[in-house]
């Protein structure tokens, strides 16, 4: 069978006869209904991207559709949070960032260390929660912004961004940003009771089409360029991202993707021996739907090689790190034993997935796992 985690991602679904997706934080299948509008004649384009900033804004929570700016997606969401943010003023260079956020996020905050921009990357413990007195210490008149998620995509750990927000704002004067790509459509937003300023979102993380995203830009904060800016806009996307955004905000179907998640992590857990799940259990800081599970002293690669062979796609890391074989920065980070962090693995549940796929997840898994550690013998 070819890659199934590939295929998706490359919007091949189709091909694959039988497939069982635990990927979803890496990427979603397009919703039905979003296919639909996307295909229906477009008879007023203004409209629609009334329409779909409006959708946006109430998936945000925010306060006025206006501070919704459309992108070409999570990656360039990010990418002007955290740069127009400095540009305000130039005096101040100093960015804070956590070693667990998405490589969108980290690979612009090394390439600003290397230009002269000071750096400060908070520290998480082995729950995956952050030091919130780290956090505190950091701040300083020269702190320009702060880049945090929302939620990790590997673990499922929800930030408390809205306290993060406040210590922000009573310590300093800076900007904070949001990466929330992996938490909309599963937990509520509410930016409007927050001191959140800037927020990125990614539609095809949520059943949206892929290269159309949104950065909320909170009413009062002036980004040098993004006021005037506006993408290129491809207006079948913007119709894609507000269906999705509809949908998204309907979170009635996230209780049964939680039993459904917490039936298979407790079977794993009870009938594979060695292993551990990593992240927190207190399930007010935890995604719905994301399960990261390590099985000491195997390899991660060769369990999702033959998952795969069995139709199960999951994941060893961020989608965007997976063509390498080092272990997950977020493991490191949370200083996982390299004999744990080396067969970990991330199940991220969806809409779609039923009971009966669980079922084989938890047939299949402990045979697999015998399998390779016969193997290494």
């Amino acid at each position: 069978m070819a890659n199934c985690n590939s295929e998706i991602a490359n919007g091949k679904l189709g091909r694959l006869l039988t497939v069982i997706y635990l990927n979803n934080n890496a990427t979603t299948s397009l919703a039905s209904e979003v296919l639909k509008a996307m295909s229906a004649p477009v008879a007023d384009k203004d409209e629609t991207i009334r329409r779909a900033r409006e959708s946006v804004a109430v998936l945000l929570g925010a306060n006025d559709p206006q501070e919704v700016f459309f992108t070409s997606g999570g990656t360039e969401s990010n990418s002007l949070a955290i740069l127009e943010a400095l540009k305000i003023d130039p005096q101040k260079s100093h960015v804070i960032t956590t070693r667990v956020e998405h490589e969108t996020i980290t690979t612009l905050c090394k390439d600003l260390e290397q230009t002269g921009n000071r750096v400060t990357w908070l520290n998480i413990n082995e729950k995956g929660t952050l030091d919130m007195d780290q956090l505190r210490d950091s701040l300083d008149e020269d702190t320009a912004v702060i880049s945090i998620m929302m939620a990790n995509h590997e673990t499922g750990v929800i930030f408390p961004v809205a306290d993060i927000a406040q210590i922000v704002k009573e310590h300093s004067n800076a900007l904070f940003h949001v990466d929330g790509a992996c938490a909309a459509g599963k937990v509520a937003i509410n930016l409007k009771n927050t001191a959140i300023d800037l927020f990125s979102i990614s539609a095809h993380k949520f059943h949206g089409p892929k290269g159309i995203g949104a950065l909320y830009v909170r009413n009062g904060v002036n980004l040098p360029s993004i006021s005037s800016r506006e993408m290129n806009e491809n207006f079948r996307d913007i119709t894609g991202l507000g269906t999705a955004a509809e949908l998204a905000g309907d979170l009635s179907a996230m209780e049964h993707i939680r039993a459904l998640r917490t039936r298979m992590e407790t079977a794993i857990l009870s009938s594979i021996p060695n292993t551990s799940l990593n992240g927190t259990v207190d399930e007010l800081s935890r995604l719905p739907n994301t399960s990261n599970i390590s099985f000491e002293n195997t390899n991660g690669e060769m369990i999702l090689s033959r998952l795969d062979d069995e139709g199960i796609c999951v994941s060893t890391r961020s989608a965007c790190n997976s063509e390498t074989r080092s272990v997950s920065p977020v493991l490191q980070a949370m200083n996982i034993p390299y004999s744990k962090a080396m067969g970990s693995i991330s199940f991220s549940l969806g809409r779609e997935n039923t009971d009966a796929e669980i079922d084989v997840v938890i047939e299949k898994l402990p045979l697999i796992i015998t399998e390779i550690k016969n193997f290494d013998r």
